[in-house]
Formats: structure tokens, C-alpha cells, sequence
């Protein structure tokens, strides 16, 4: 058994430069954290695979290609391979979600 601790985590540069925490990675799957405190933002970007993002706390704004929808927690959003997207927060409390890519990201992620 492999028990993860979010919070002892290894930490992952990323271009957002925002809190993110590899918590599985396999050659199938990739799973991590993400924080964004009260008015950070992911940039814009596609990735070559499928995502979605599990909600753990707070409220954000996902934005997927057009759309926009505010999502708060216990809520899973799907985002399909290719499409430009983001996560928001501009609400006063922390926004903590899971990223989880099933099959595996293998190309590099697009930044727009």
C-alpha cells in the first residue's frame, strides 16, 4: 500500500506558477493538486490528452473553450483533449482541485 500526504507532496514547477503537487503518476494516469489562492489563474492552455478537475474546496470559475461556470465542491468537470482551458479563482477563500489525466499526458502541453 502507498499512502500519499498532499501536503509532503512533491512539489511541481509548472509556467502557472501556482501550488501543484504530484500526488500519482504512472503510465497510465496522473493525478495532482492544485491550489489557487484568492485572484490566481491558470493560463490558458491545451493539453493533448483529457482532464478533468475534481473540486476539494472553494468556488472557481472553469473556463473551457466559450464556456464559463462558476464550480465549488464535490463537483467533477470534464475537459476534453485539446480545447483551451483555465481555472480561476476570484473569490476570497483558497480553490483546491484535483487534475486528473487518464491516459497519461505524453506530449507537451500547449500554453495560448
Amino acid at each position: 500500500m502507498k499512502i500519499i500526504d498532499v501536503k509532503k507532496a512533491n512539489k511541481q514547477e509548472n509556467p502557472h506558477g501556482v501550488s501543484v503537487n504530484k500526488l500519482y503518476d504512472t503510465e497510465h494516469a496522473q493525478i495532482m493538486h492544485m491550489e489557487l489562492k484568492p485572484g490566481e489563474s491558470l493560463k490558458k492552455h491545451s493539453t493533448p490528452t483529457d482532464v478533468c478537475f475534481y473540486i476539494l474546496e472553494g468556488e472557481g470559475i472553469v473556463e473551457i473553450g466559450e464556456e464559463q461556470e462558476l464550480v465549488s465542491k464535490d463537483m467533477l468537470i470534464e475537459s476534453p483533449a485539446k480545447i483551451p482551458h483555465r481555472l480561476m479563482n476570484e473569490g476570497t477563500e483558497n480553490f483546491r482541485f484535483l487534475v486528473i489525466k487518464a491516459p497519461r499526458q505524453t506530449d507537451p502541453t500547449k500554453m495560448m
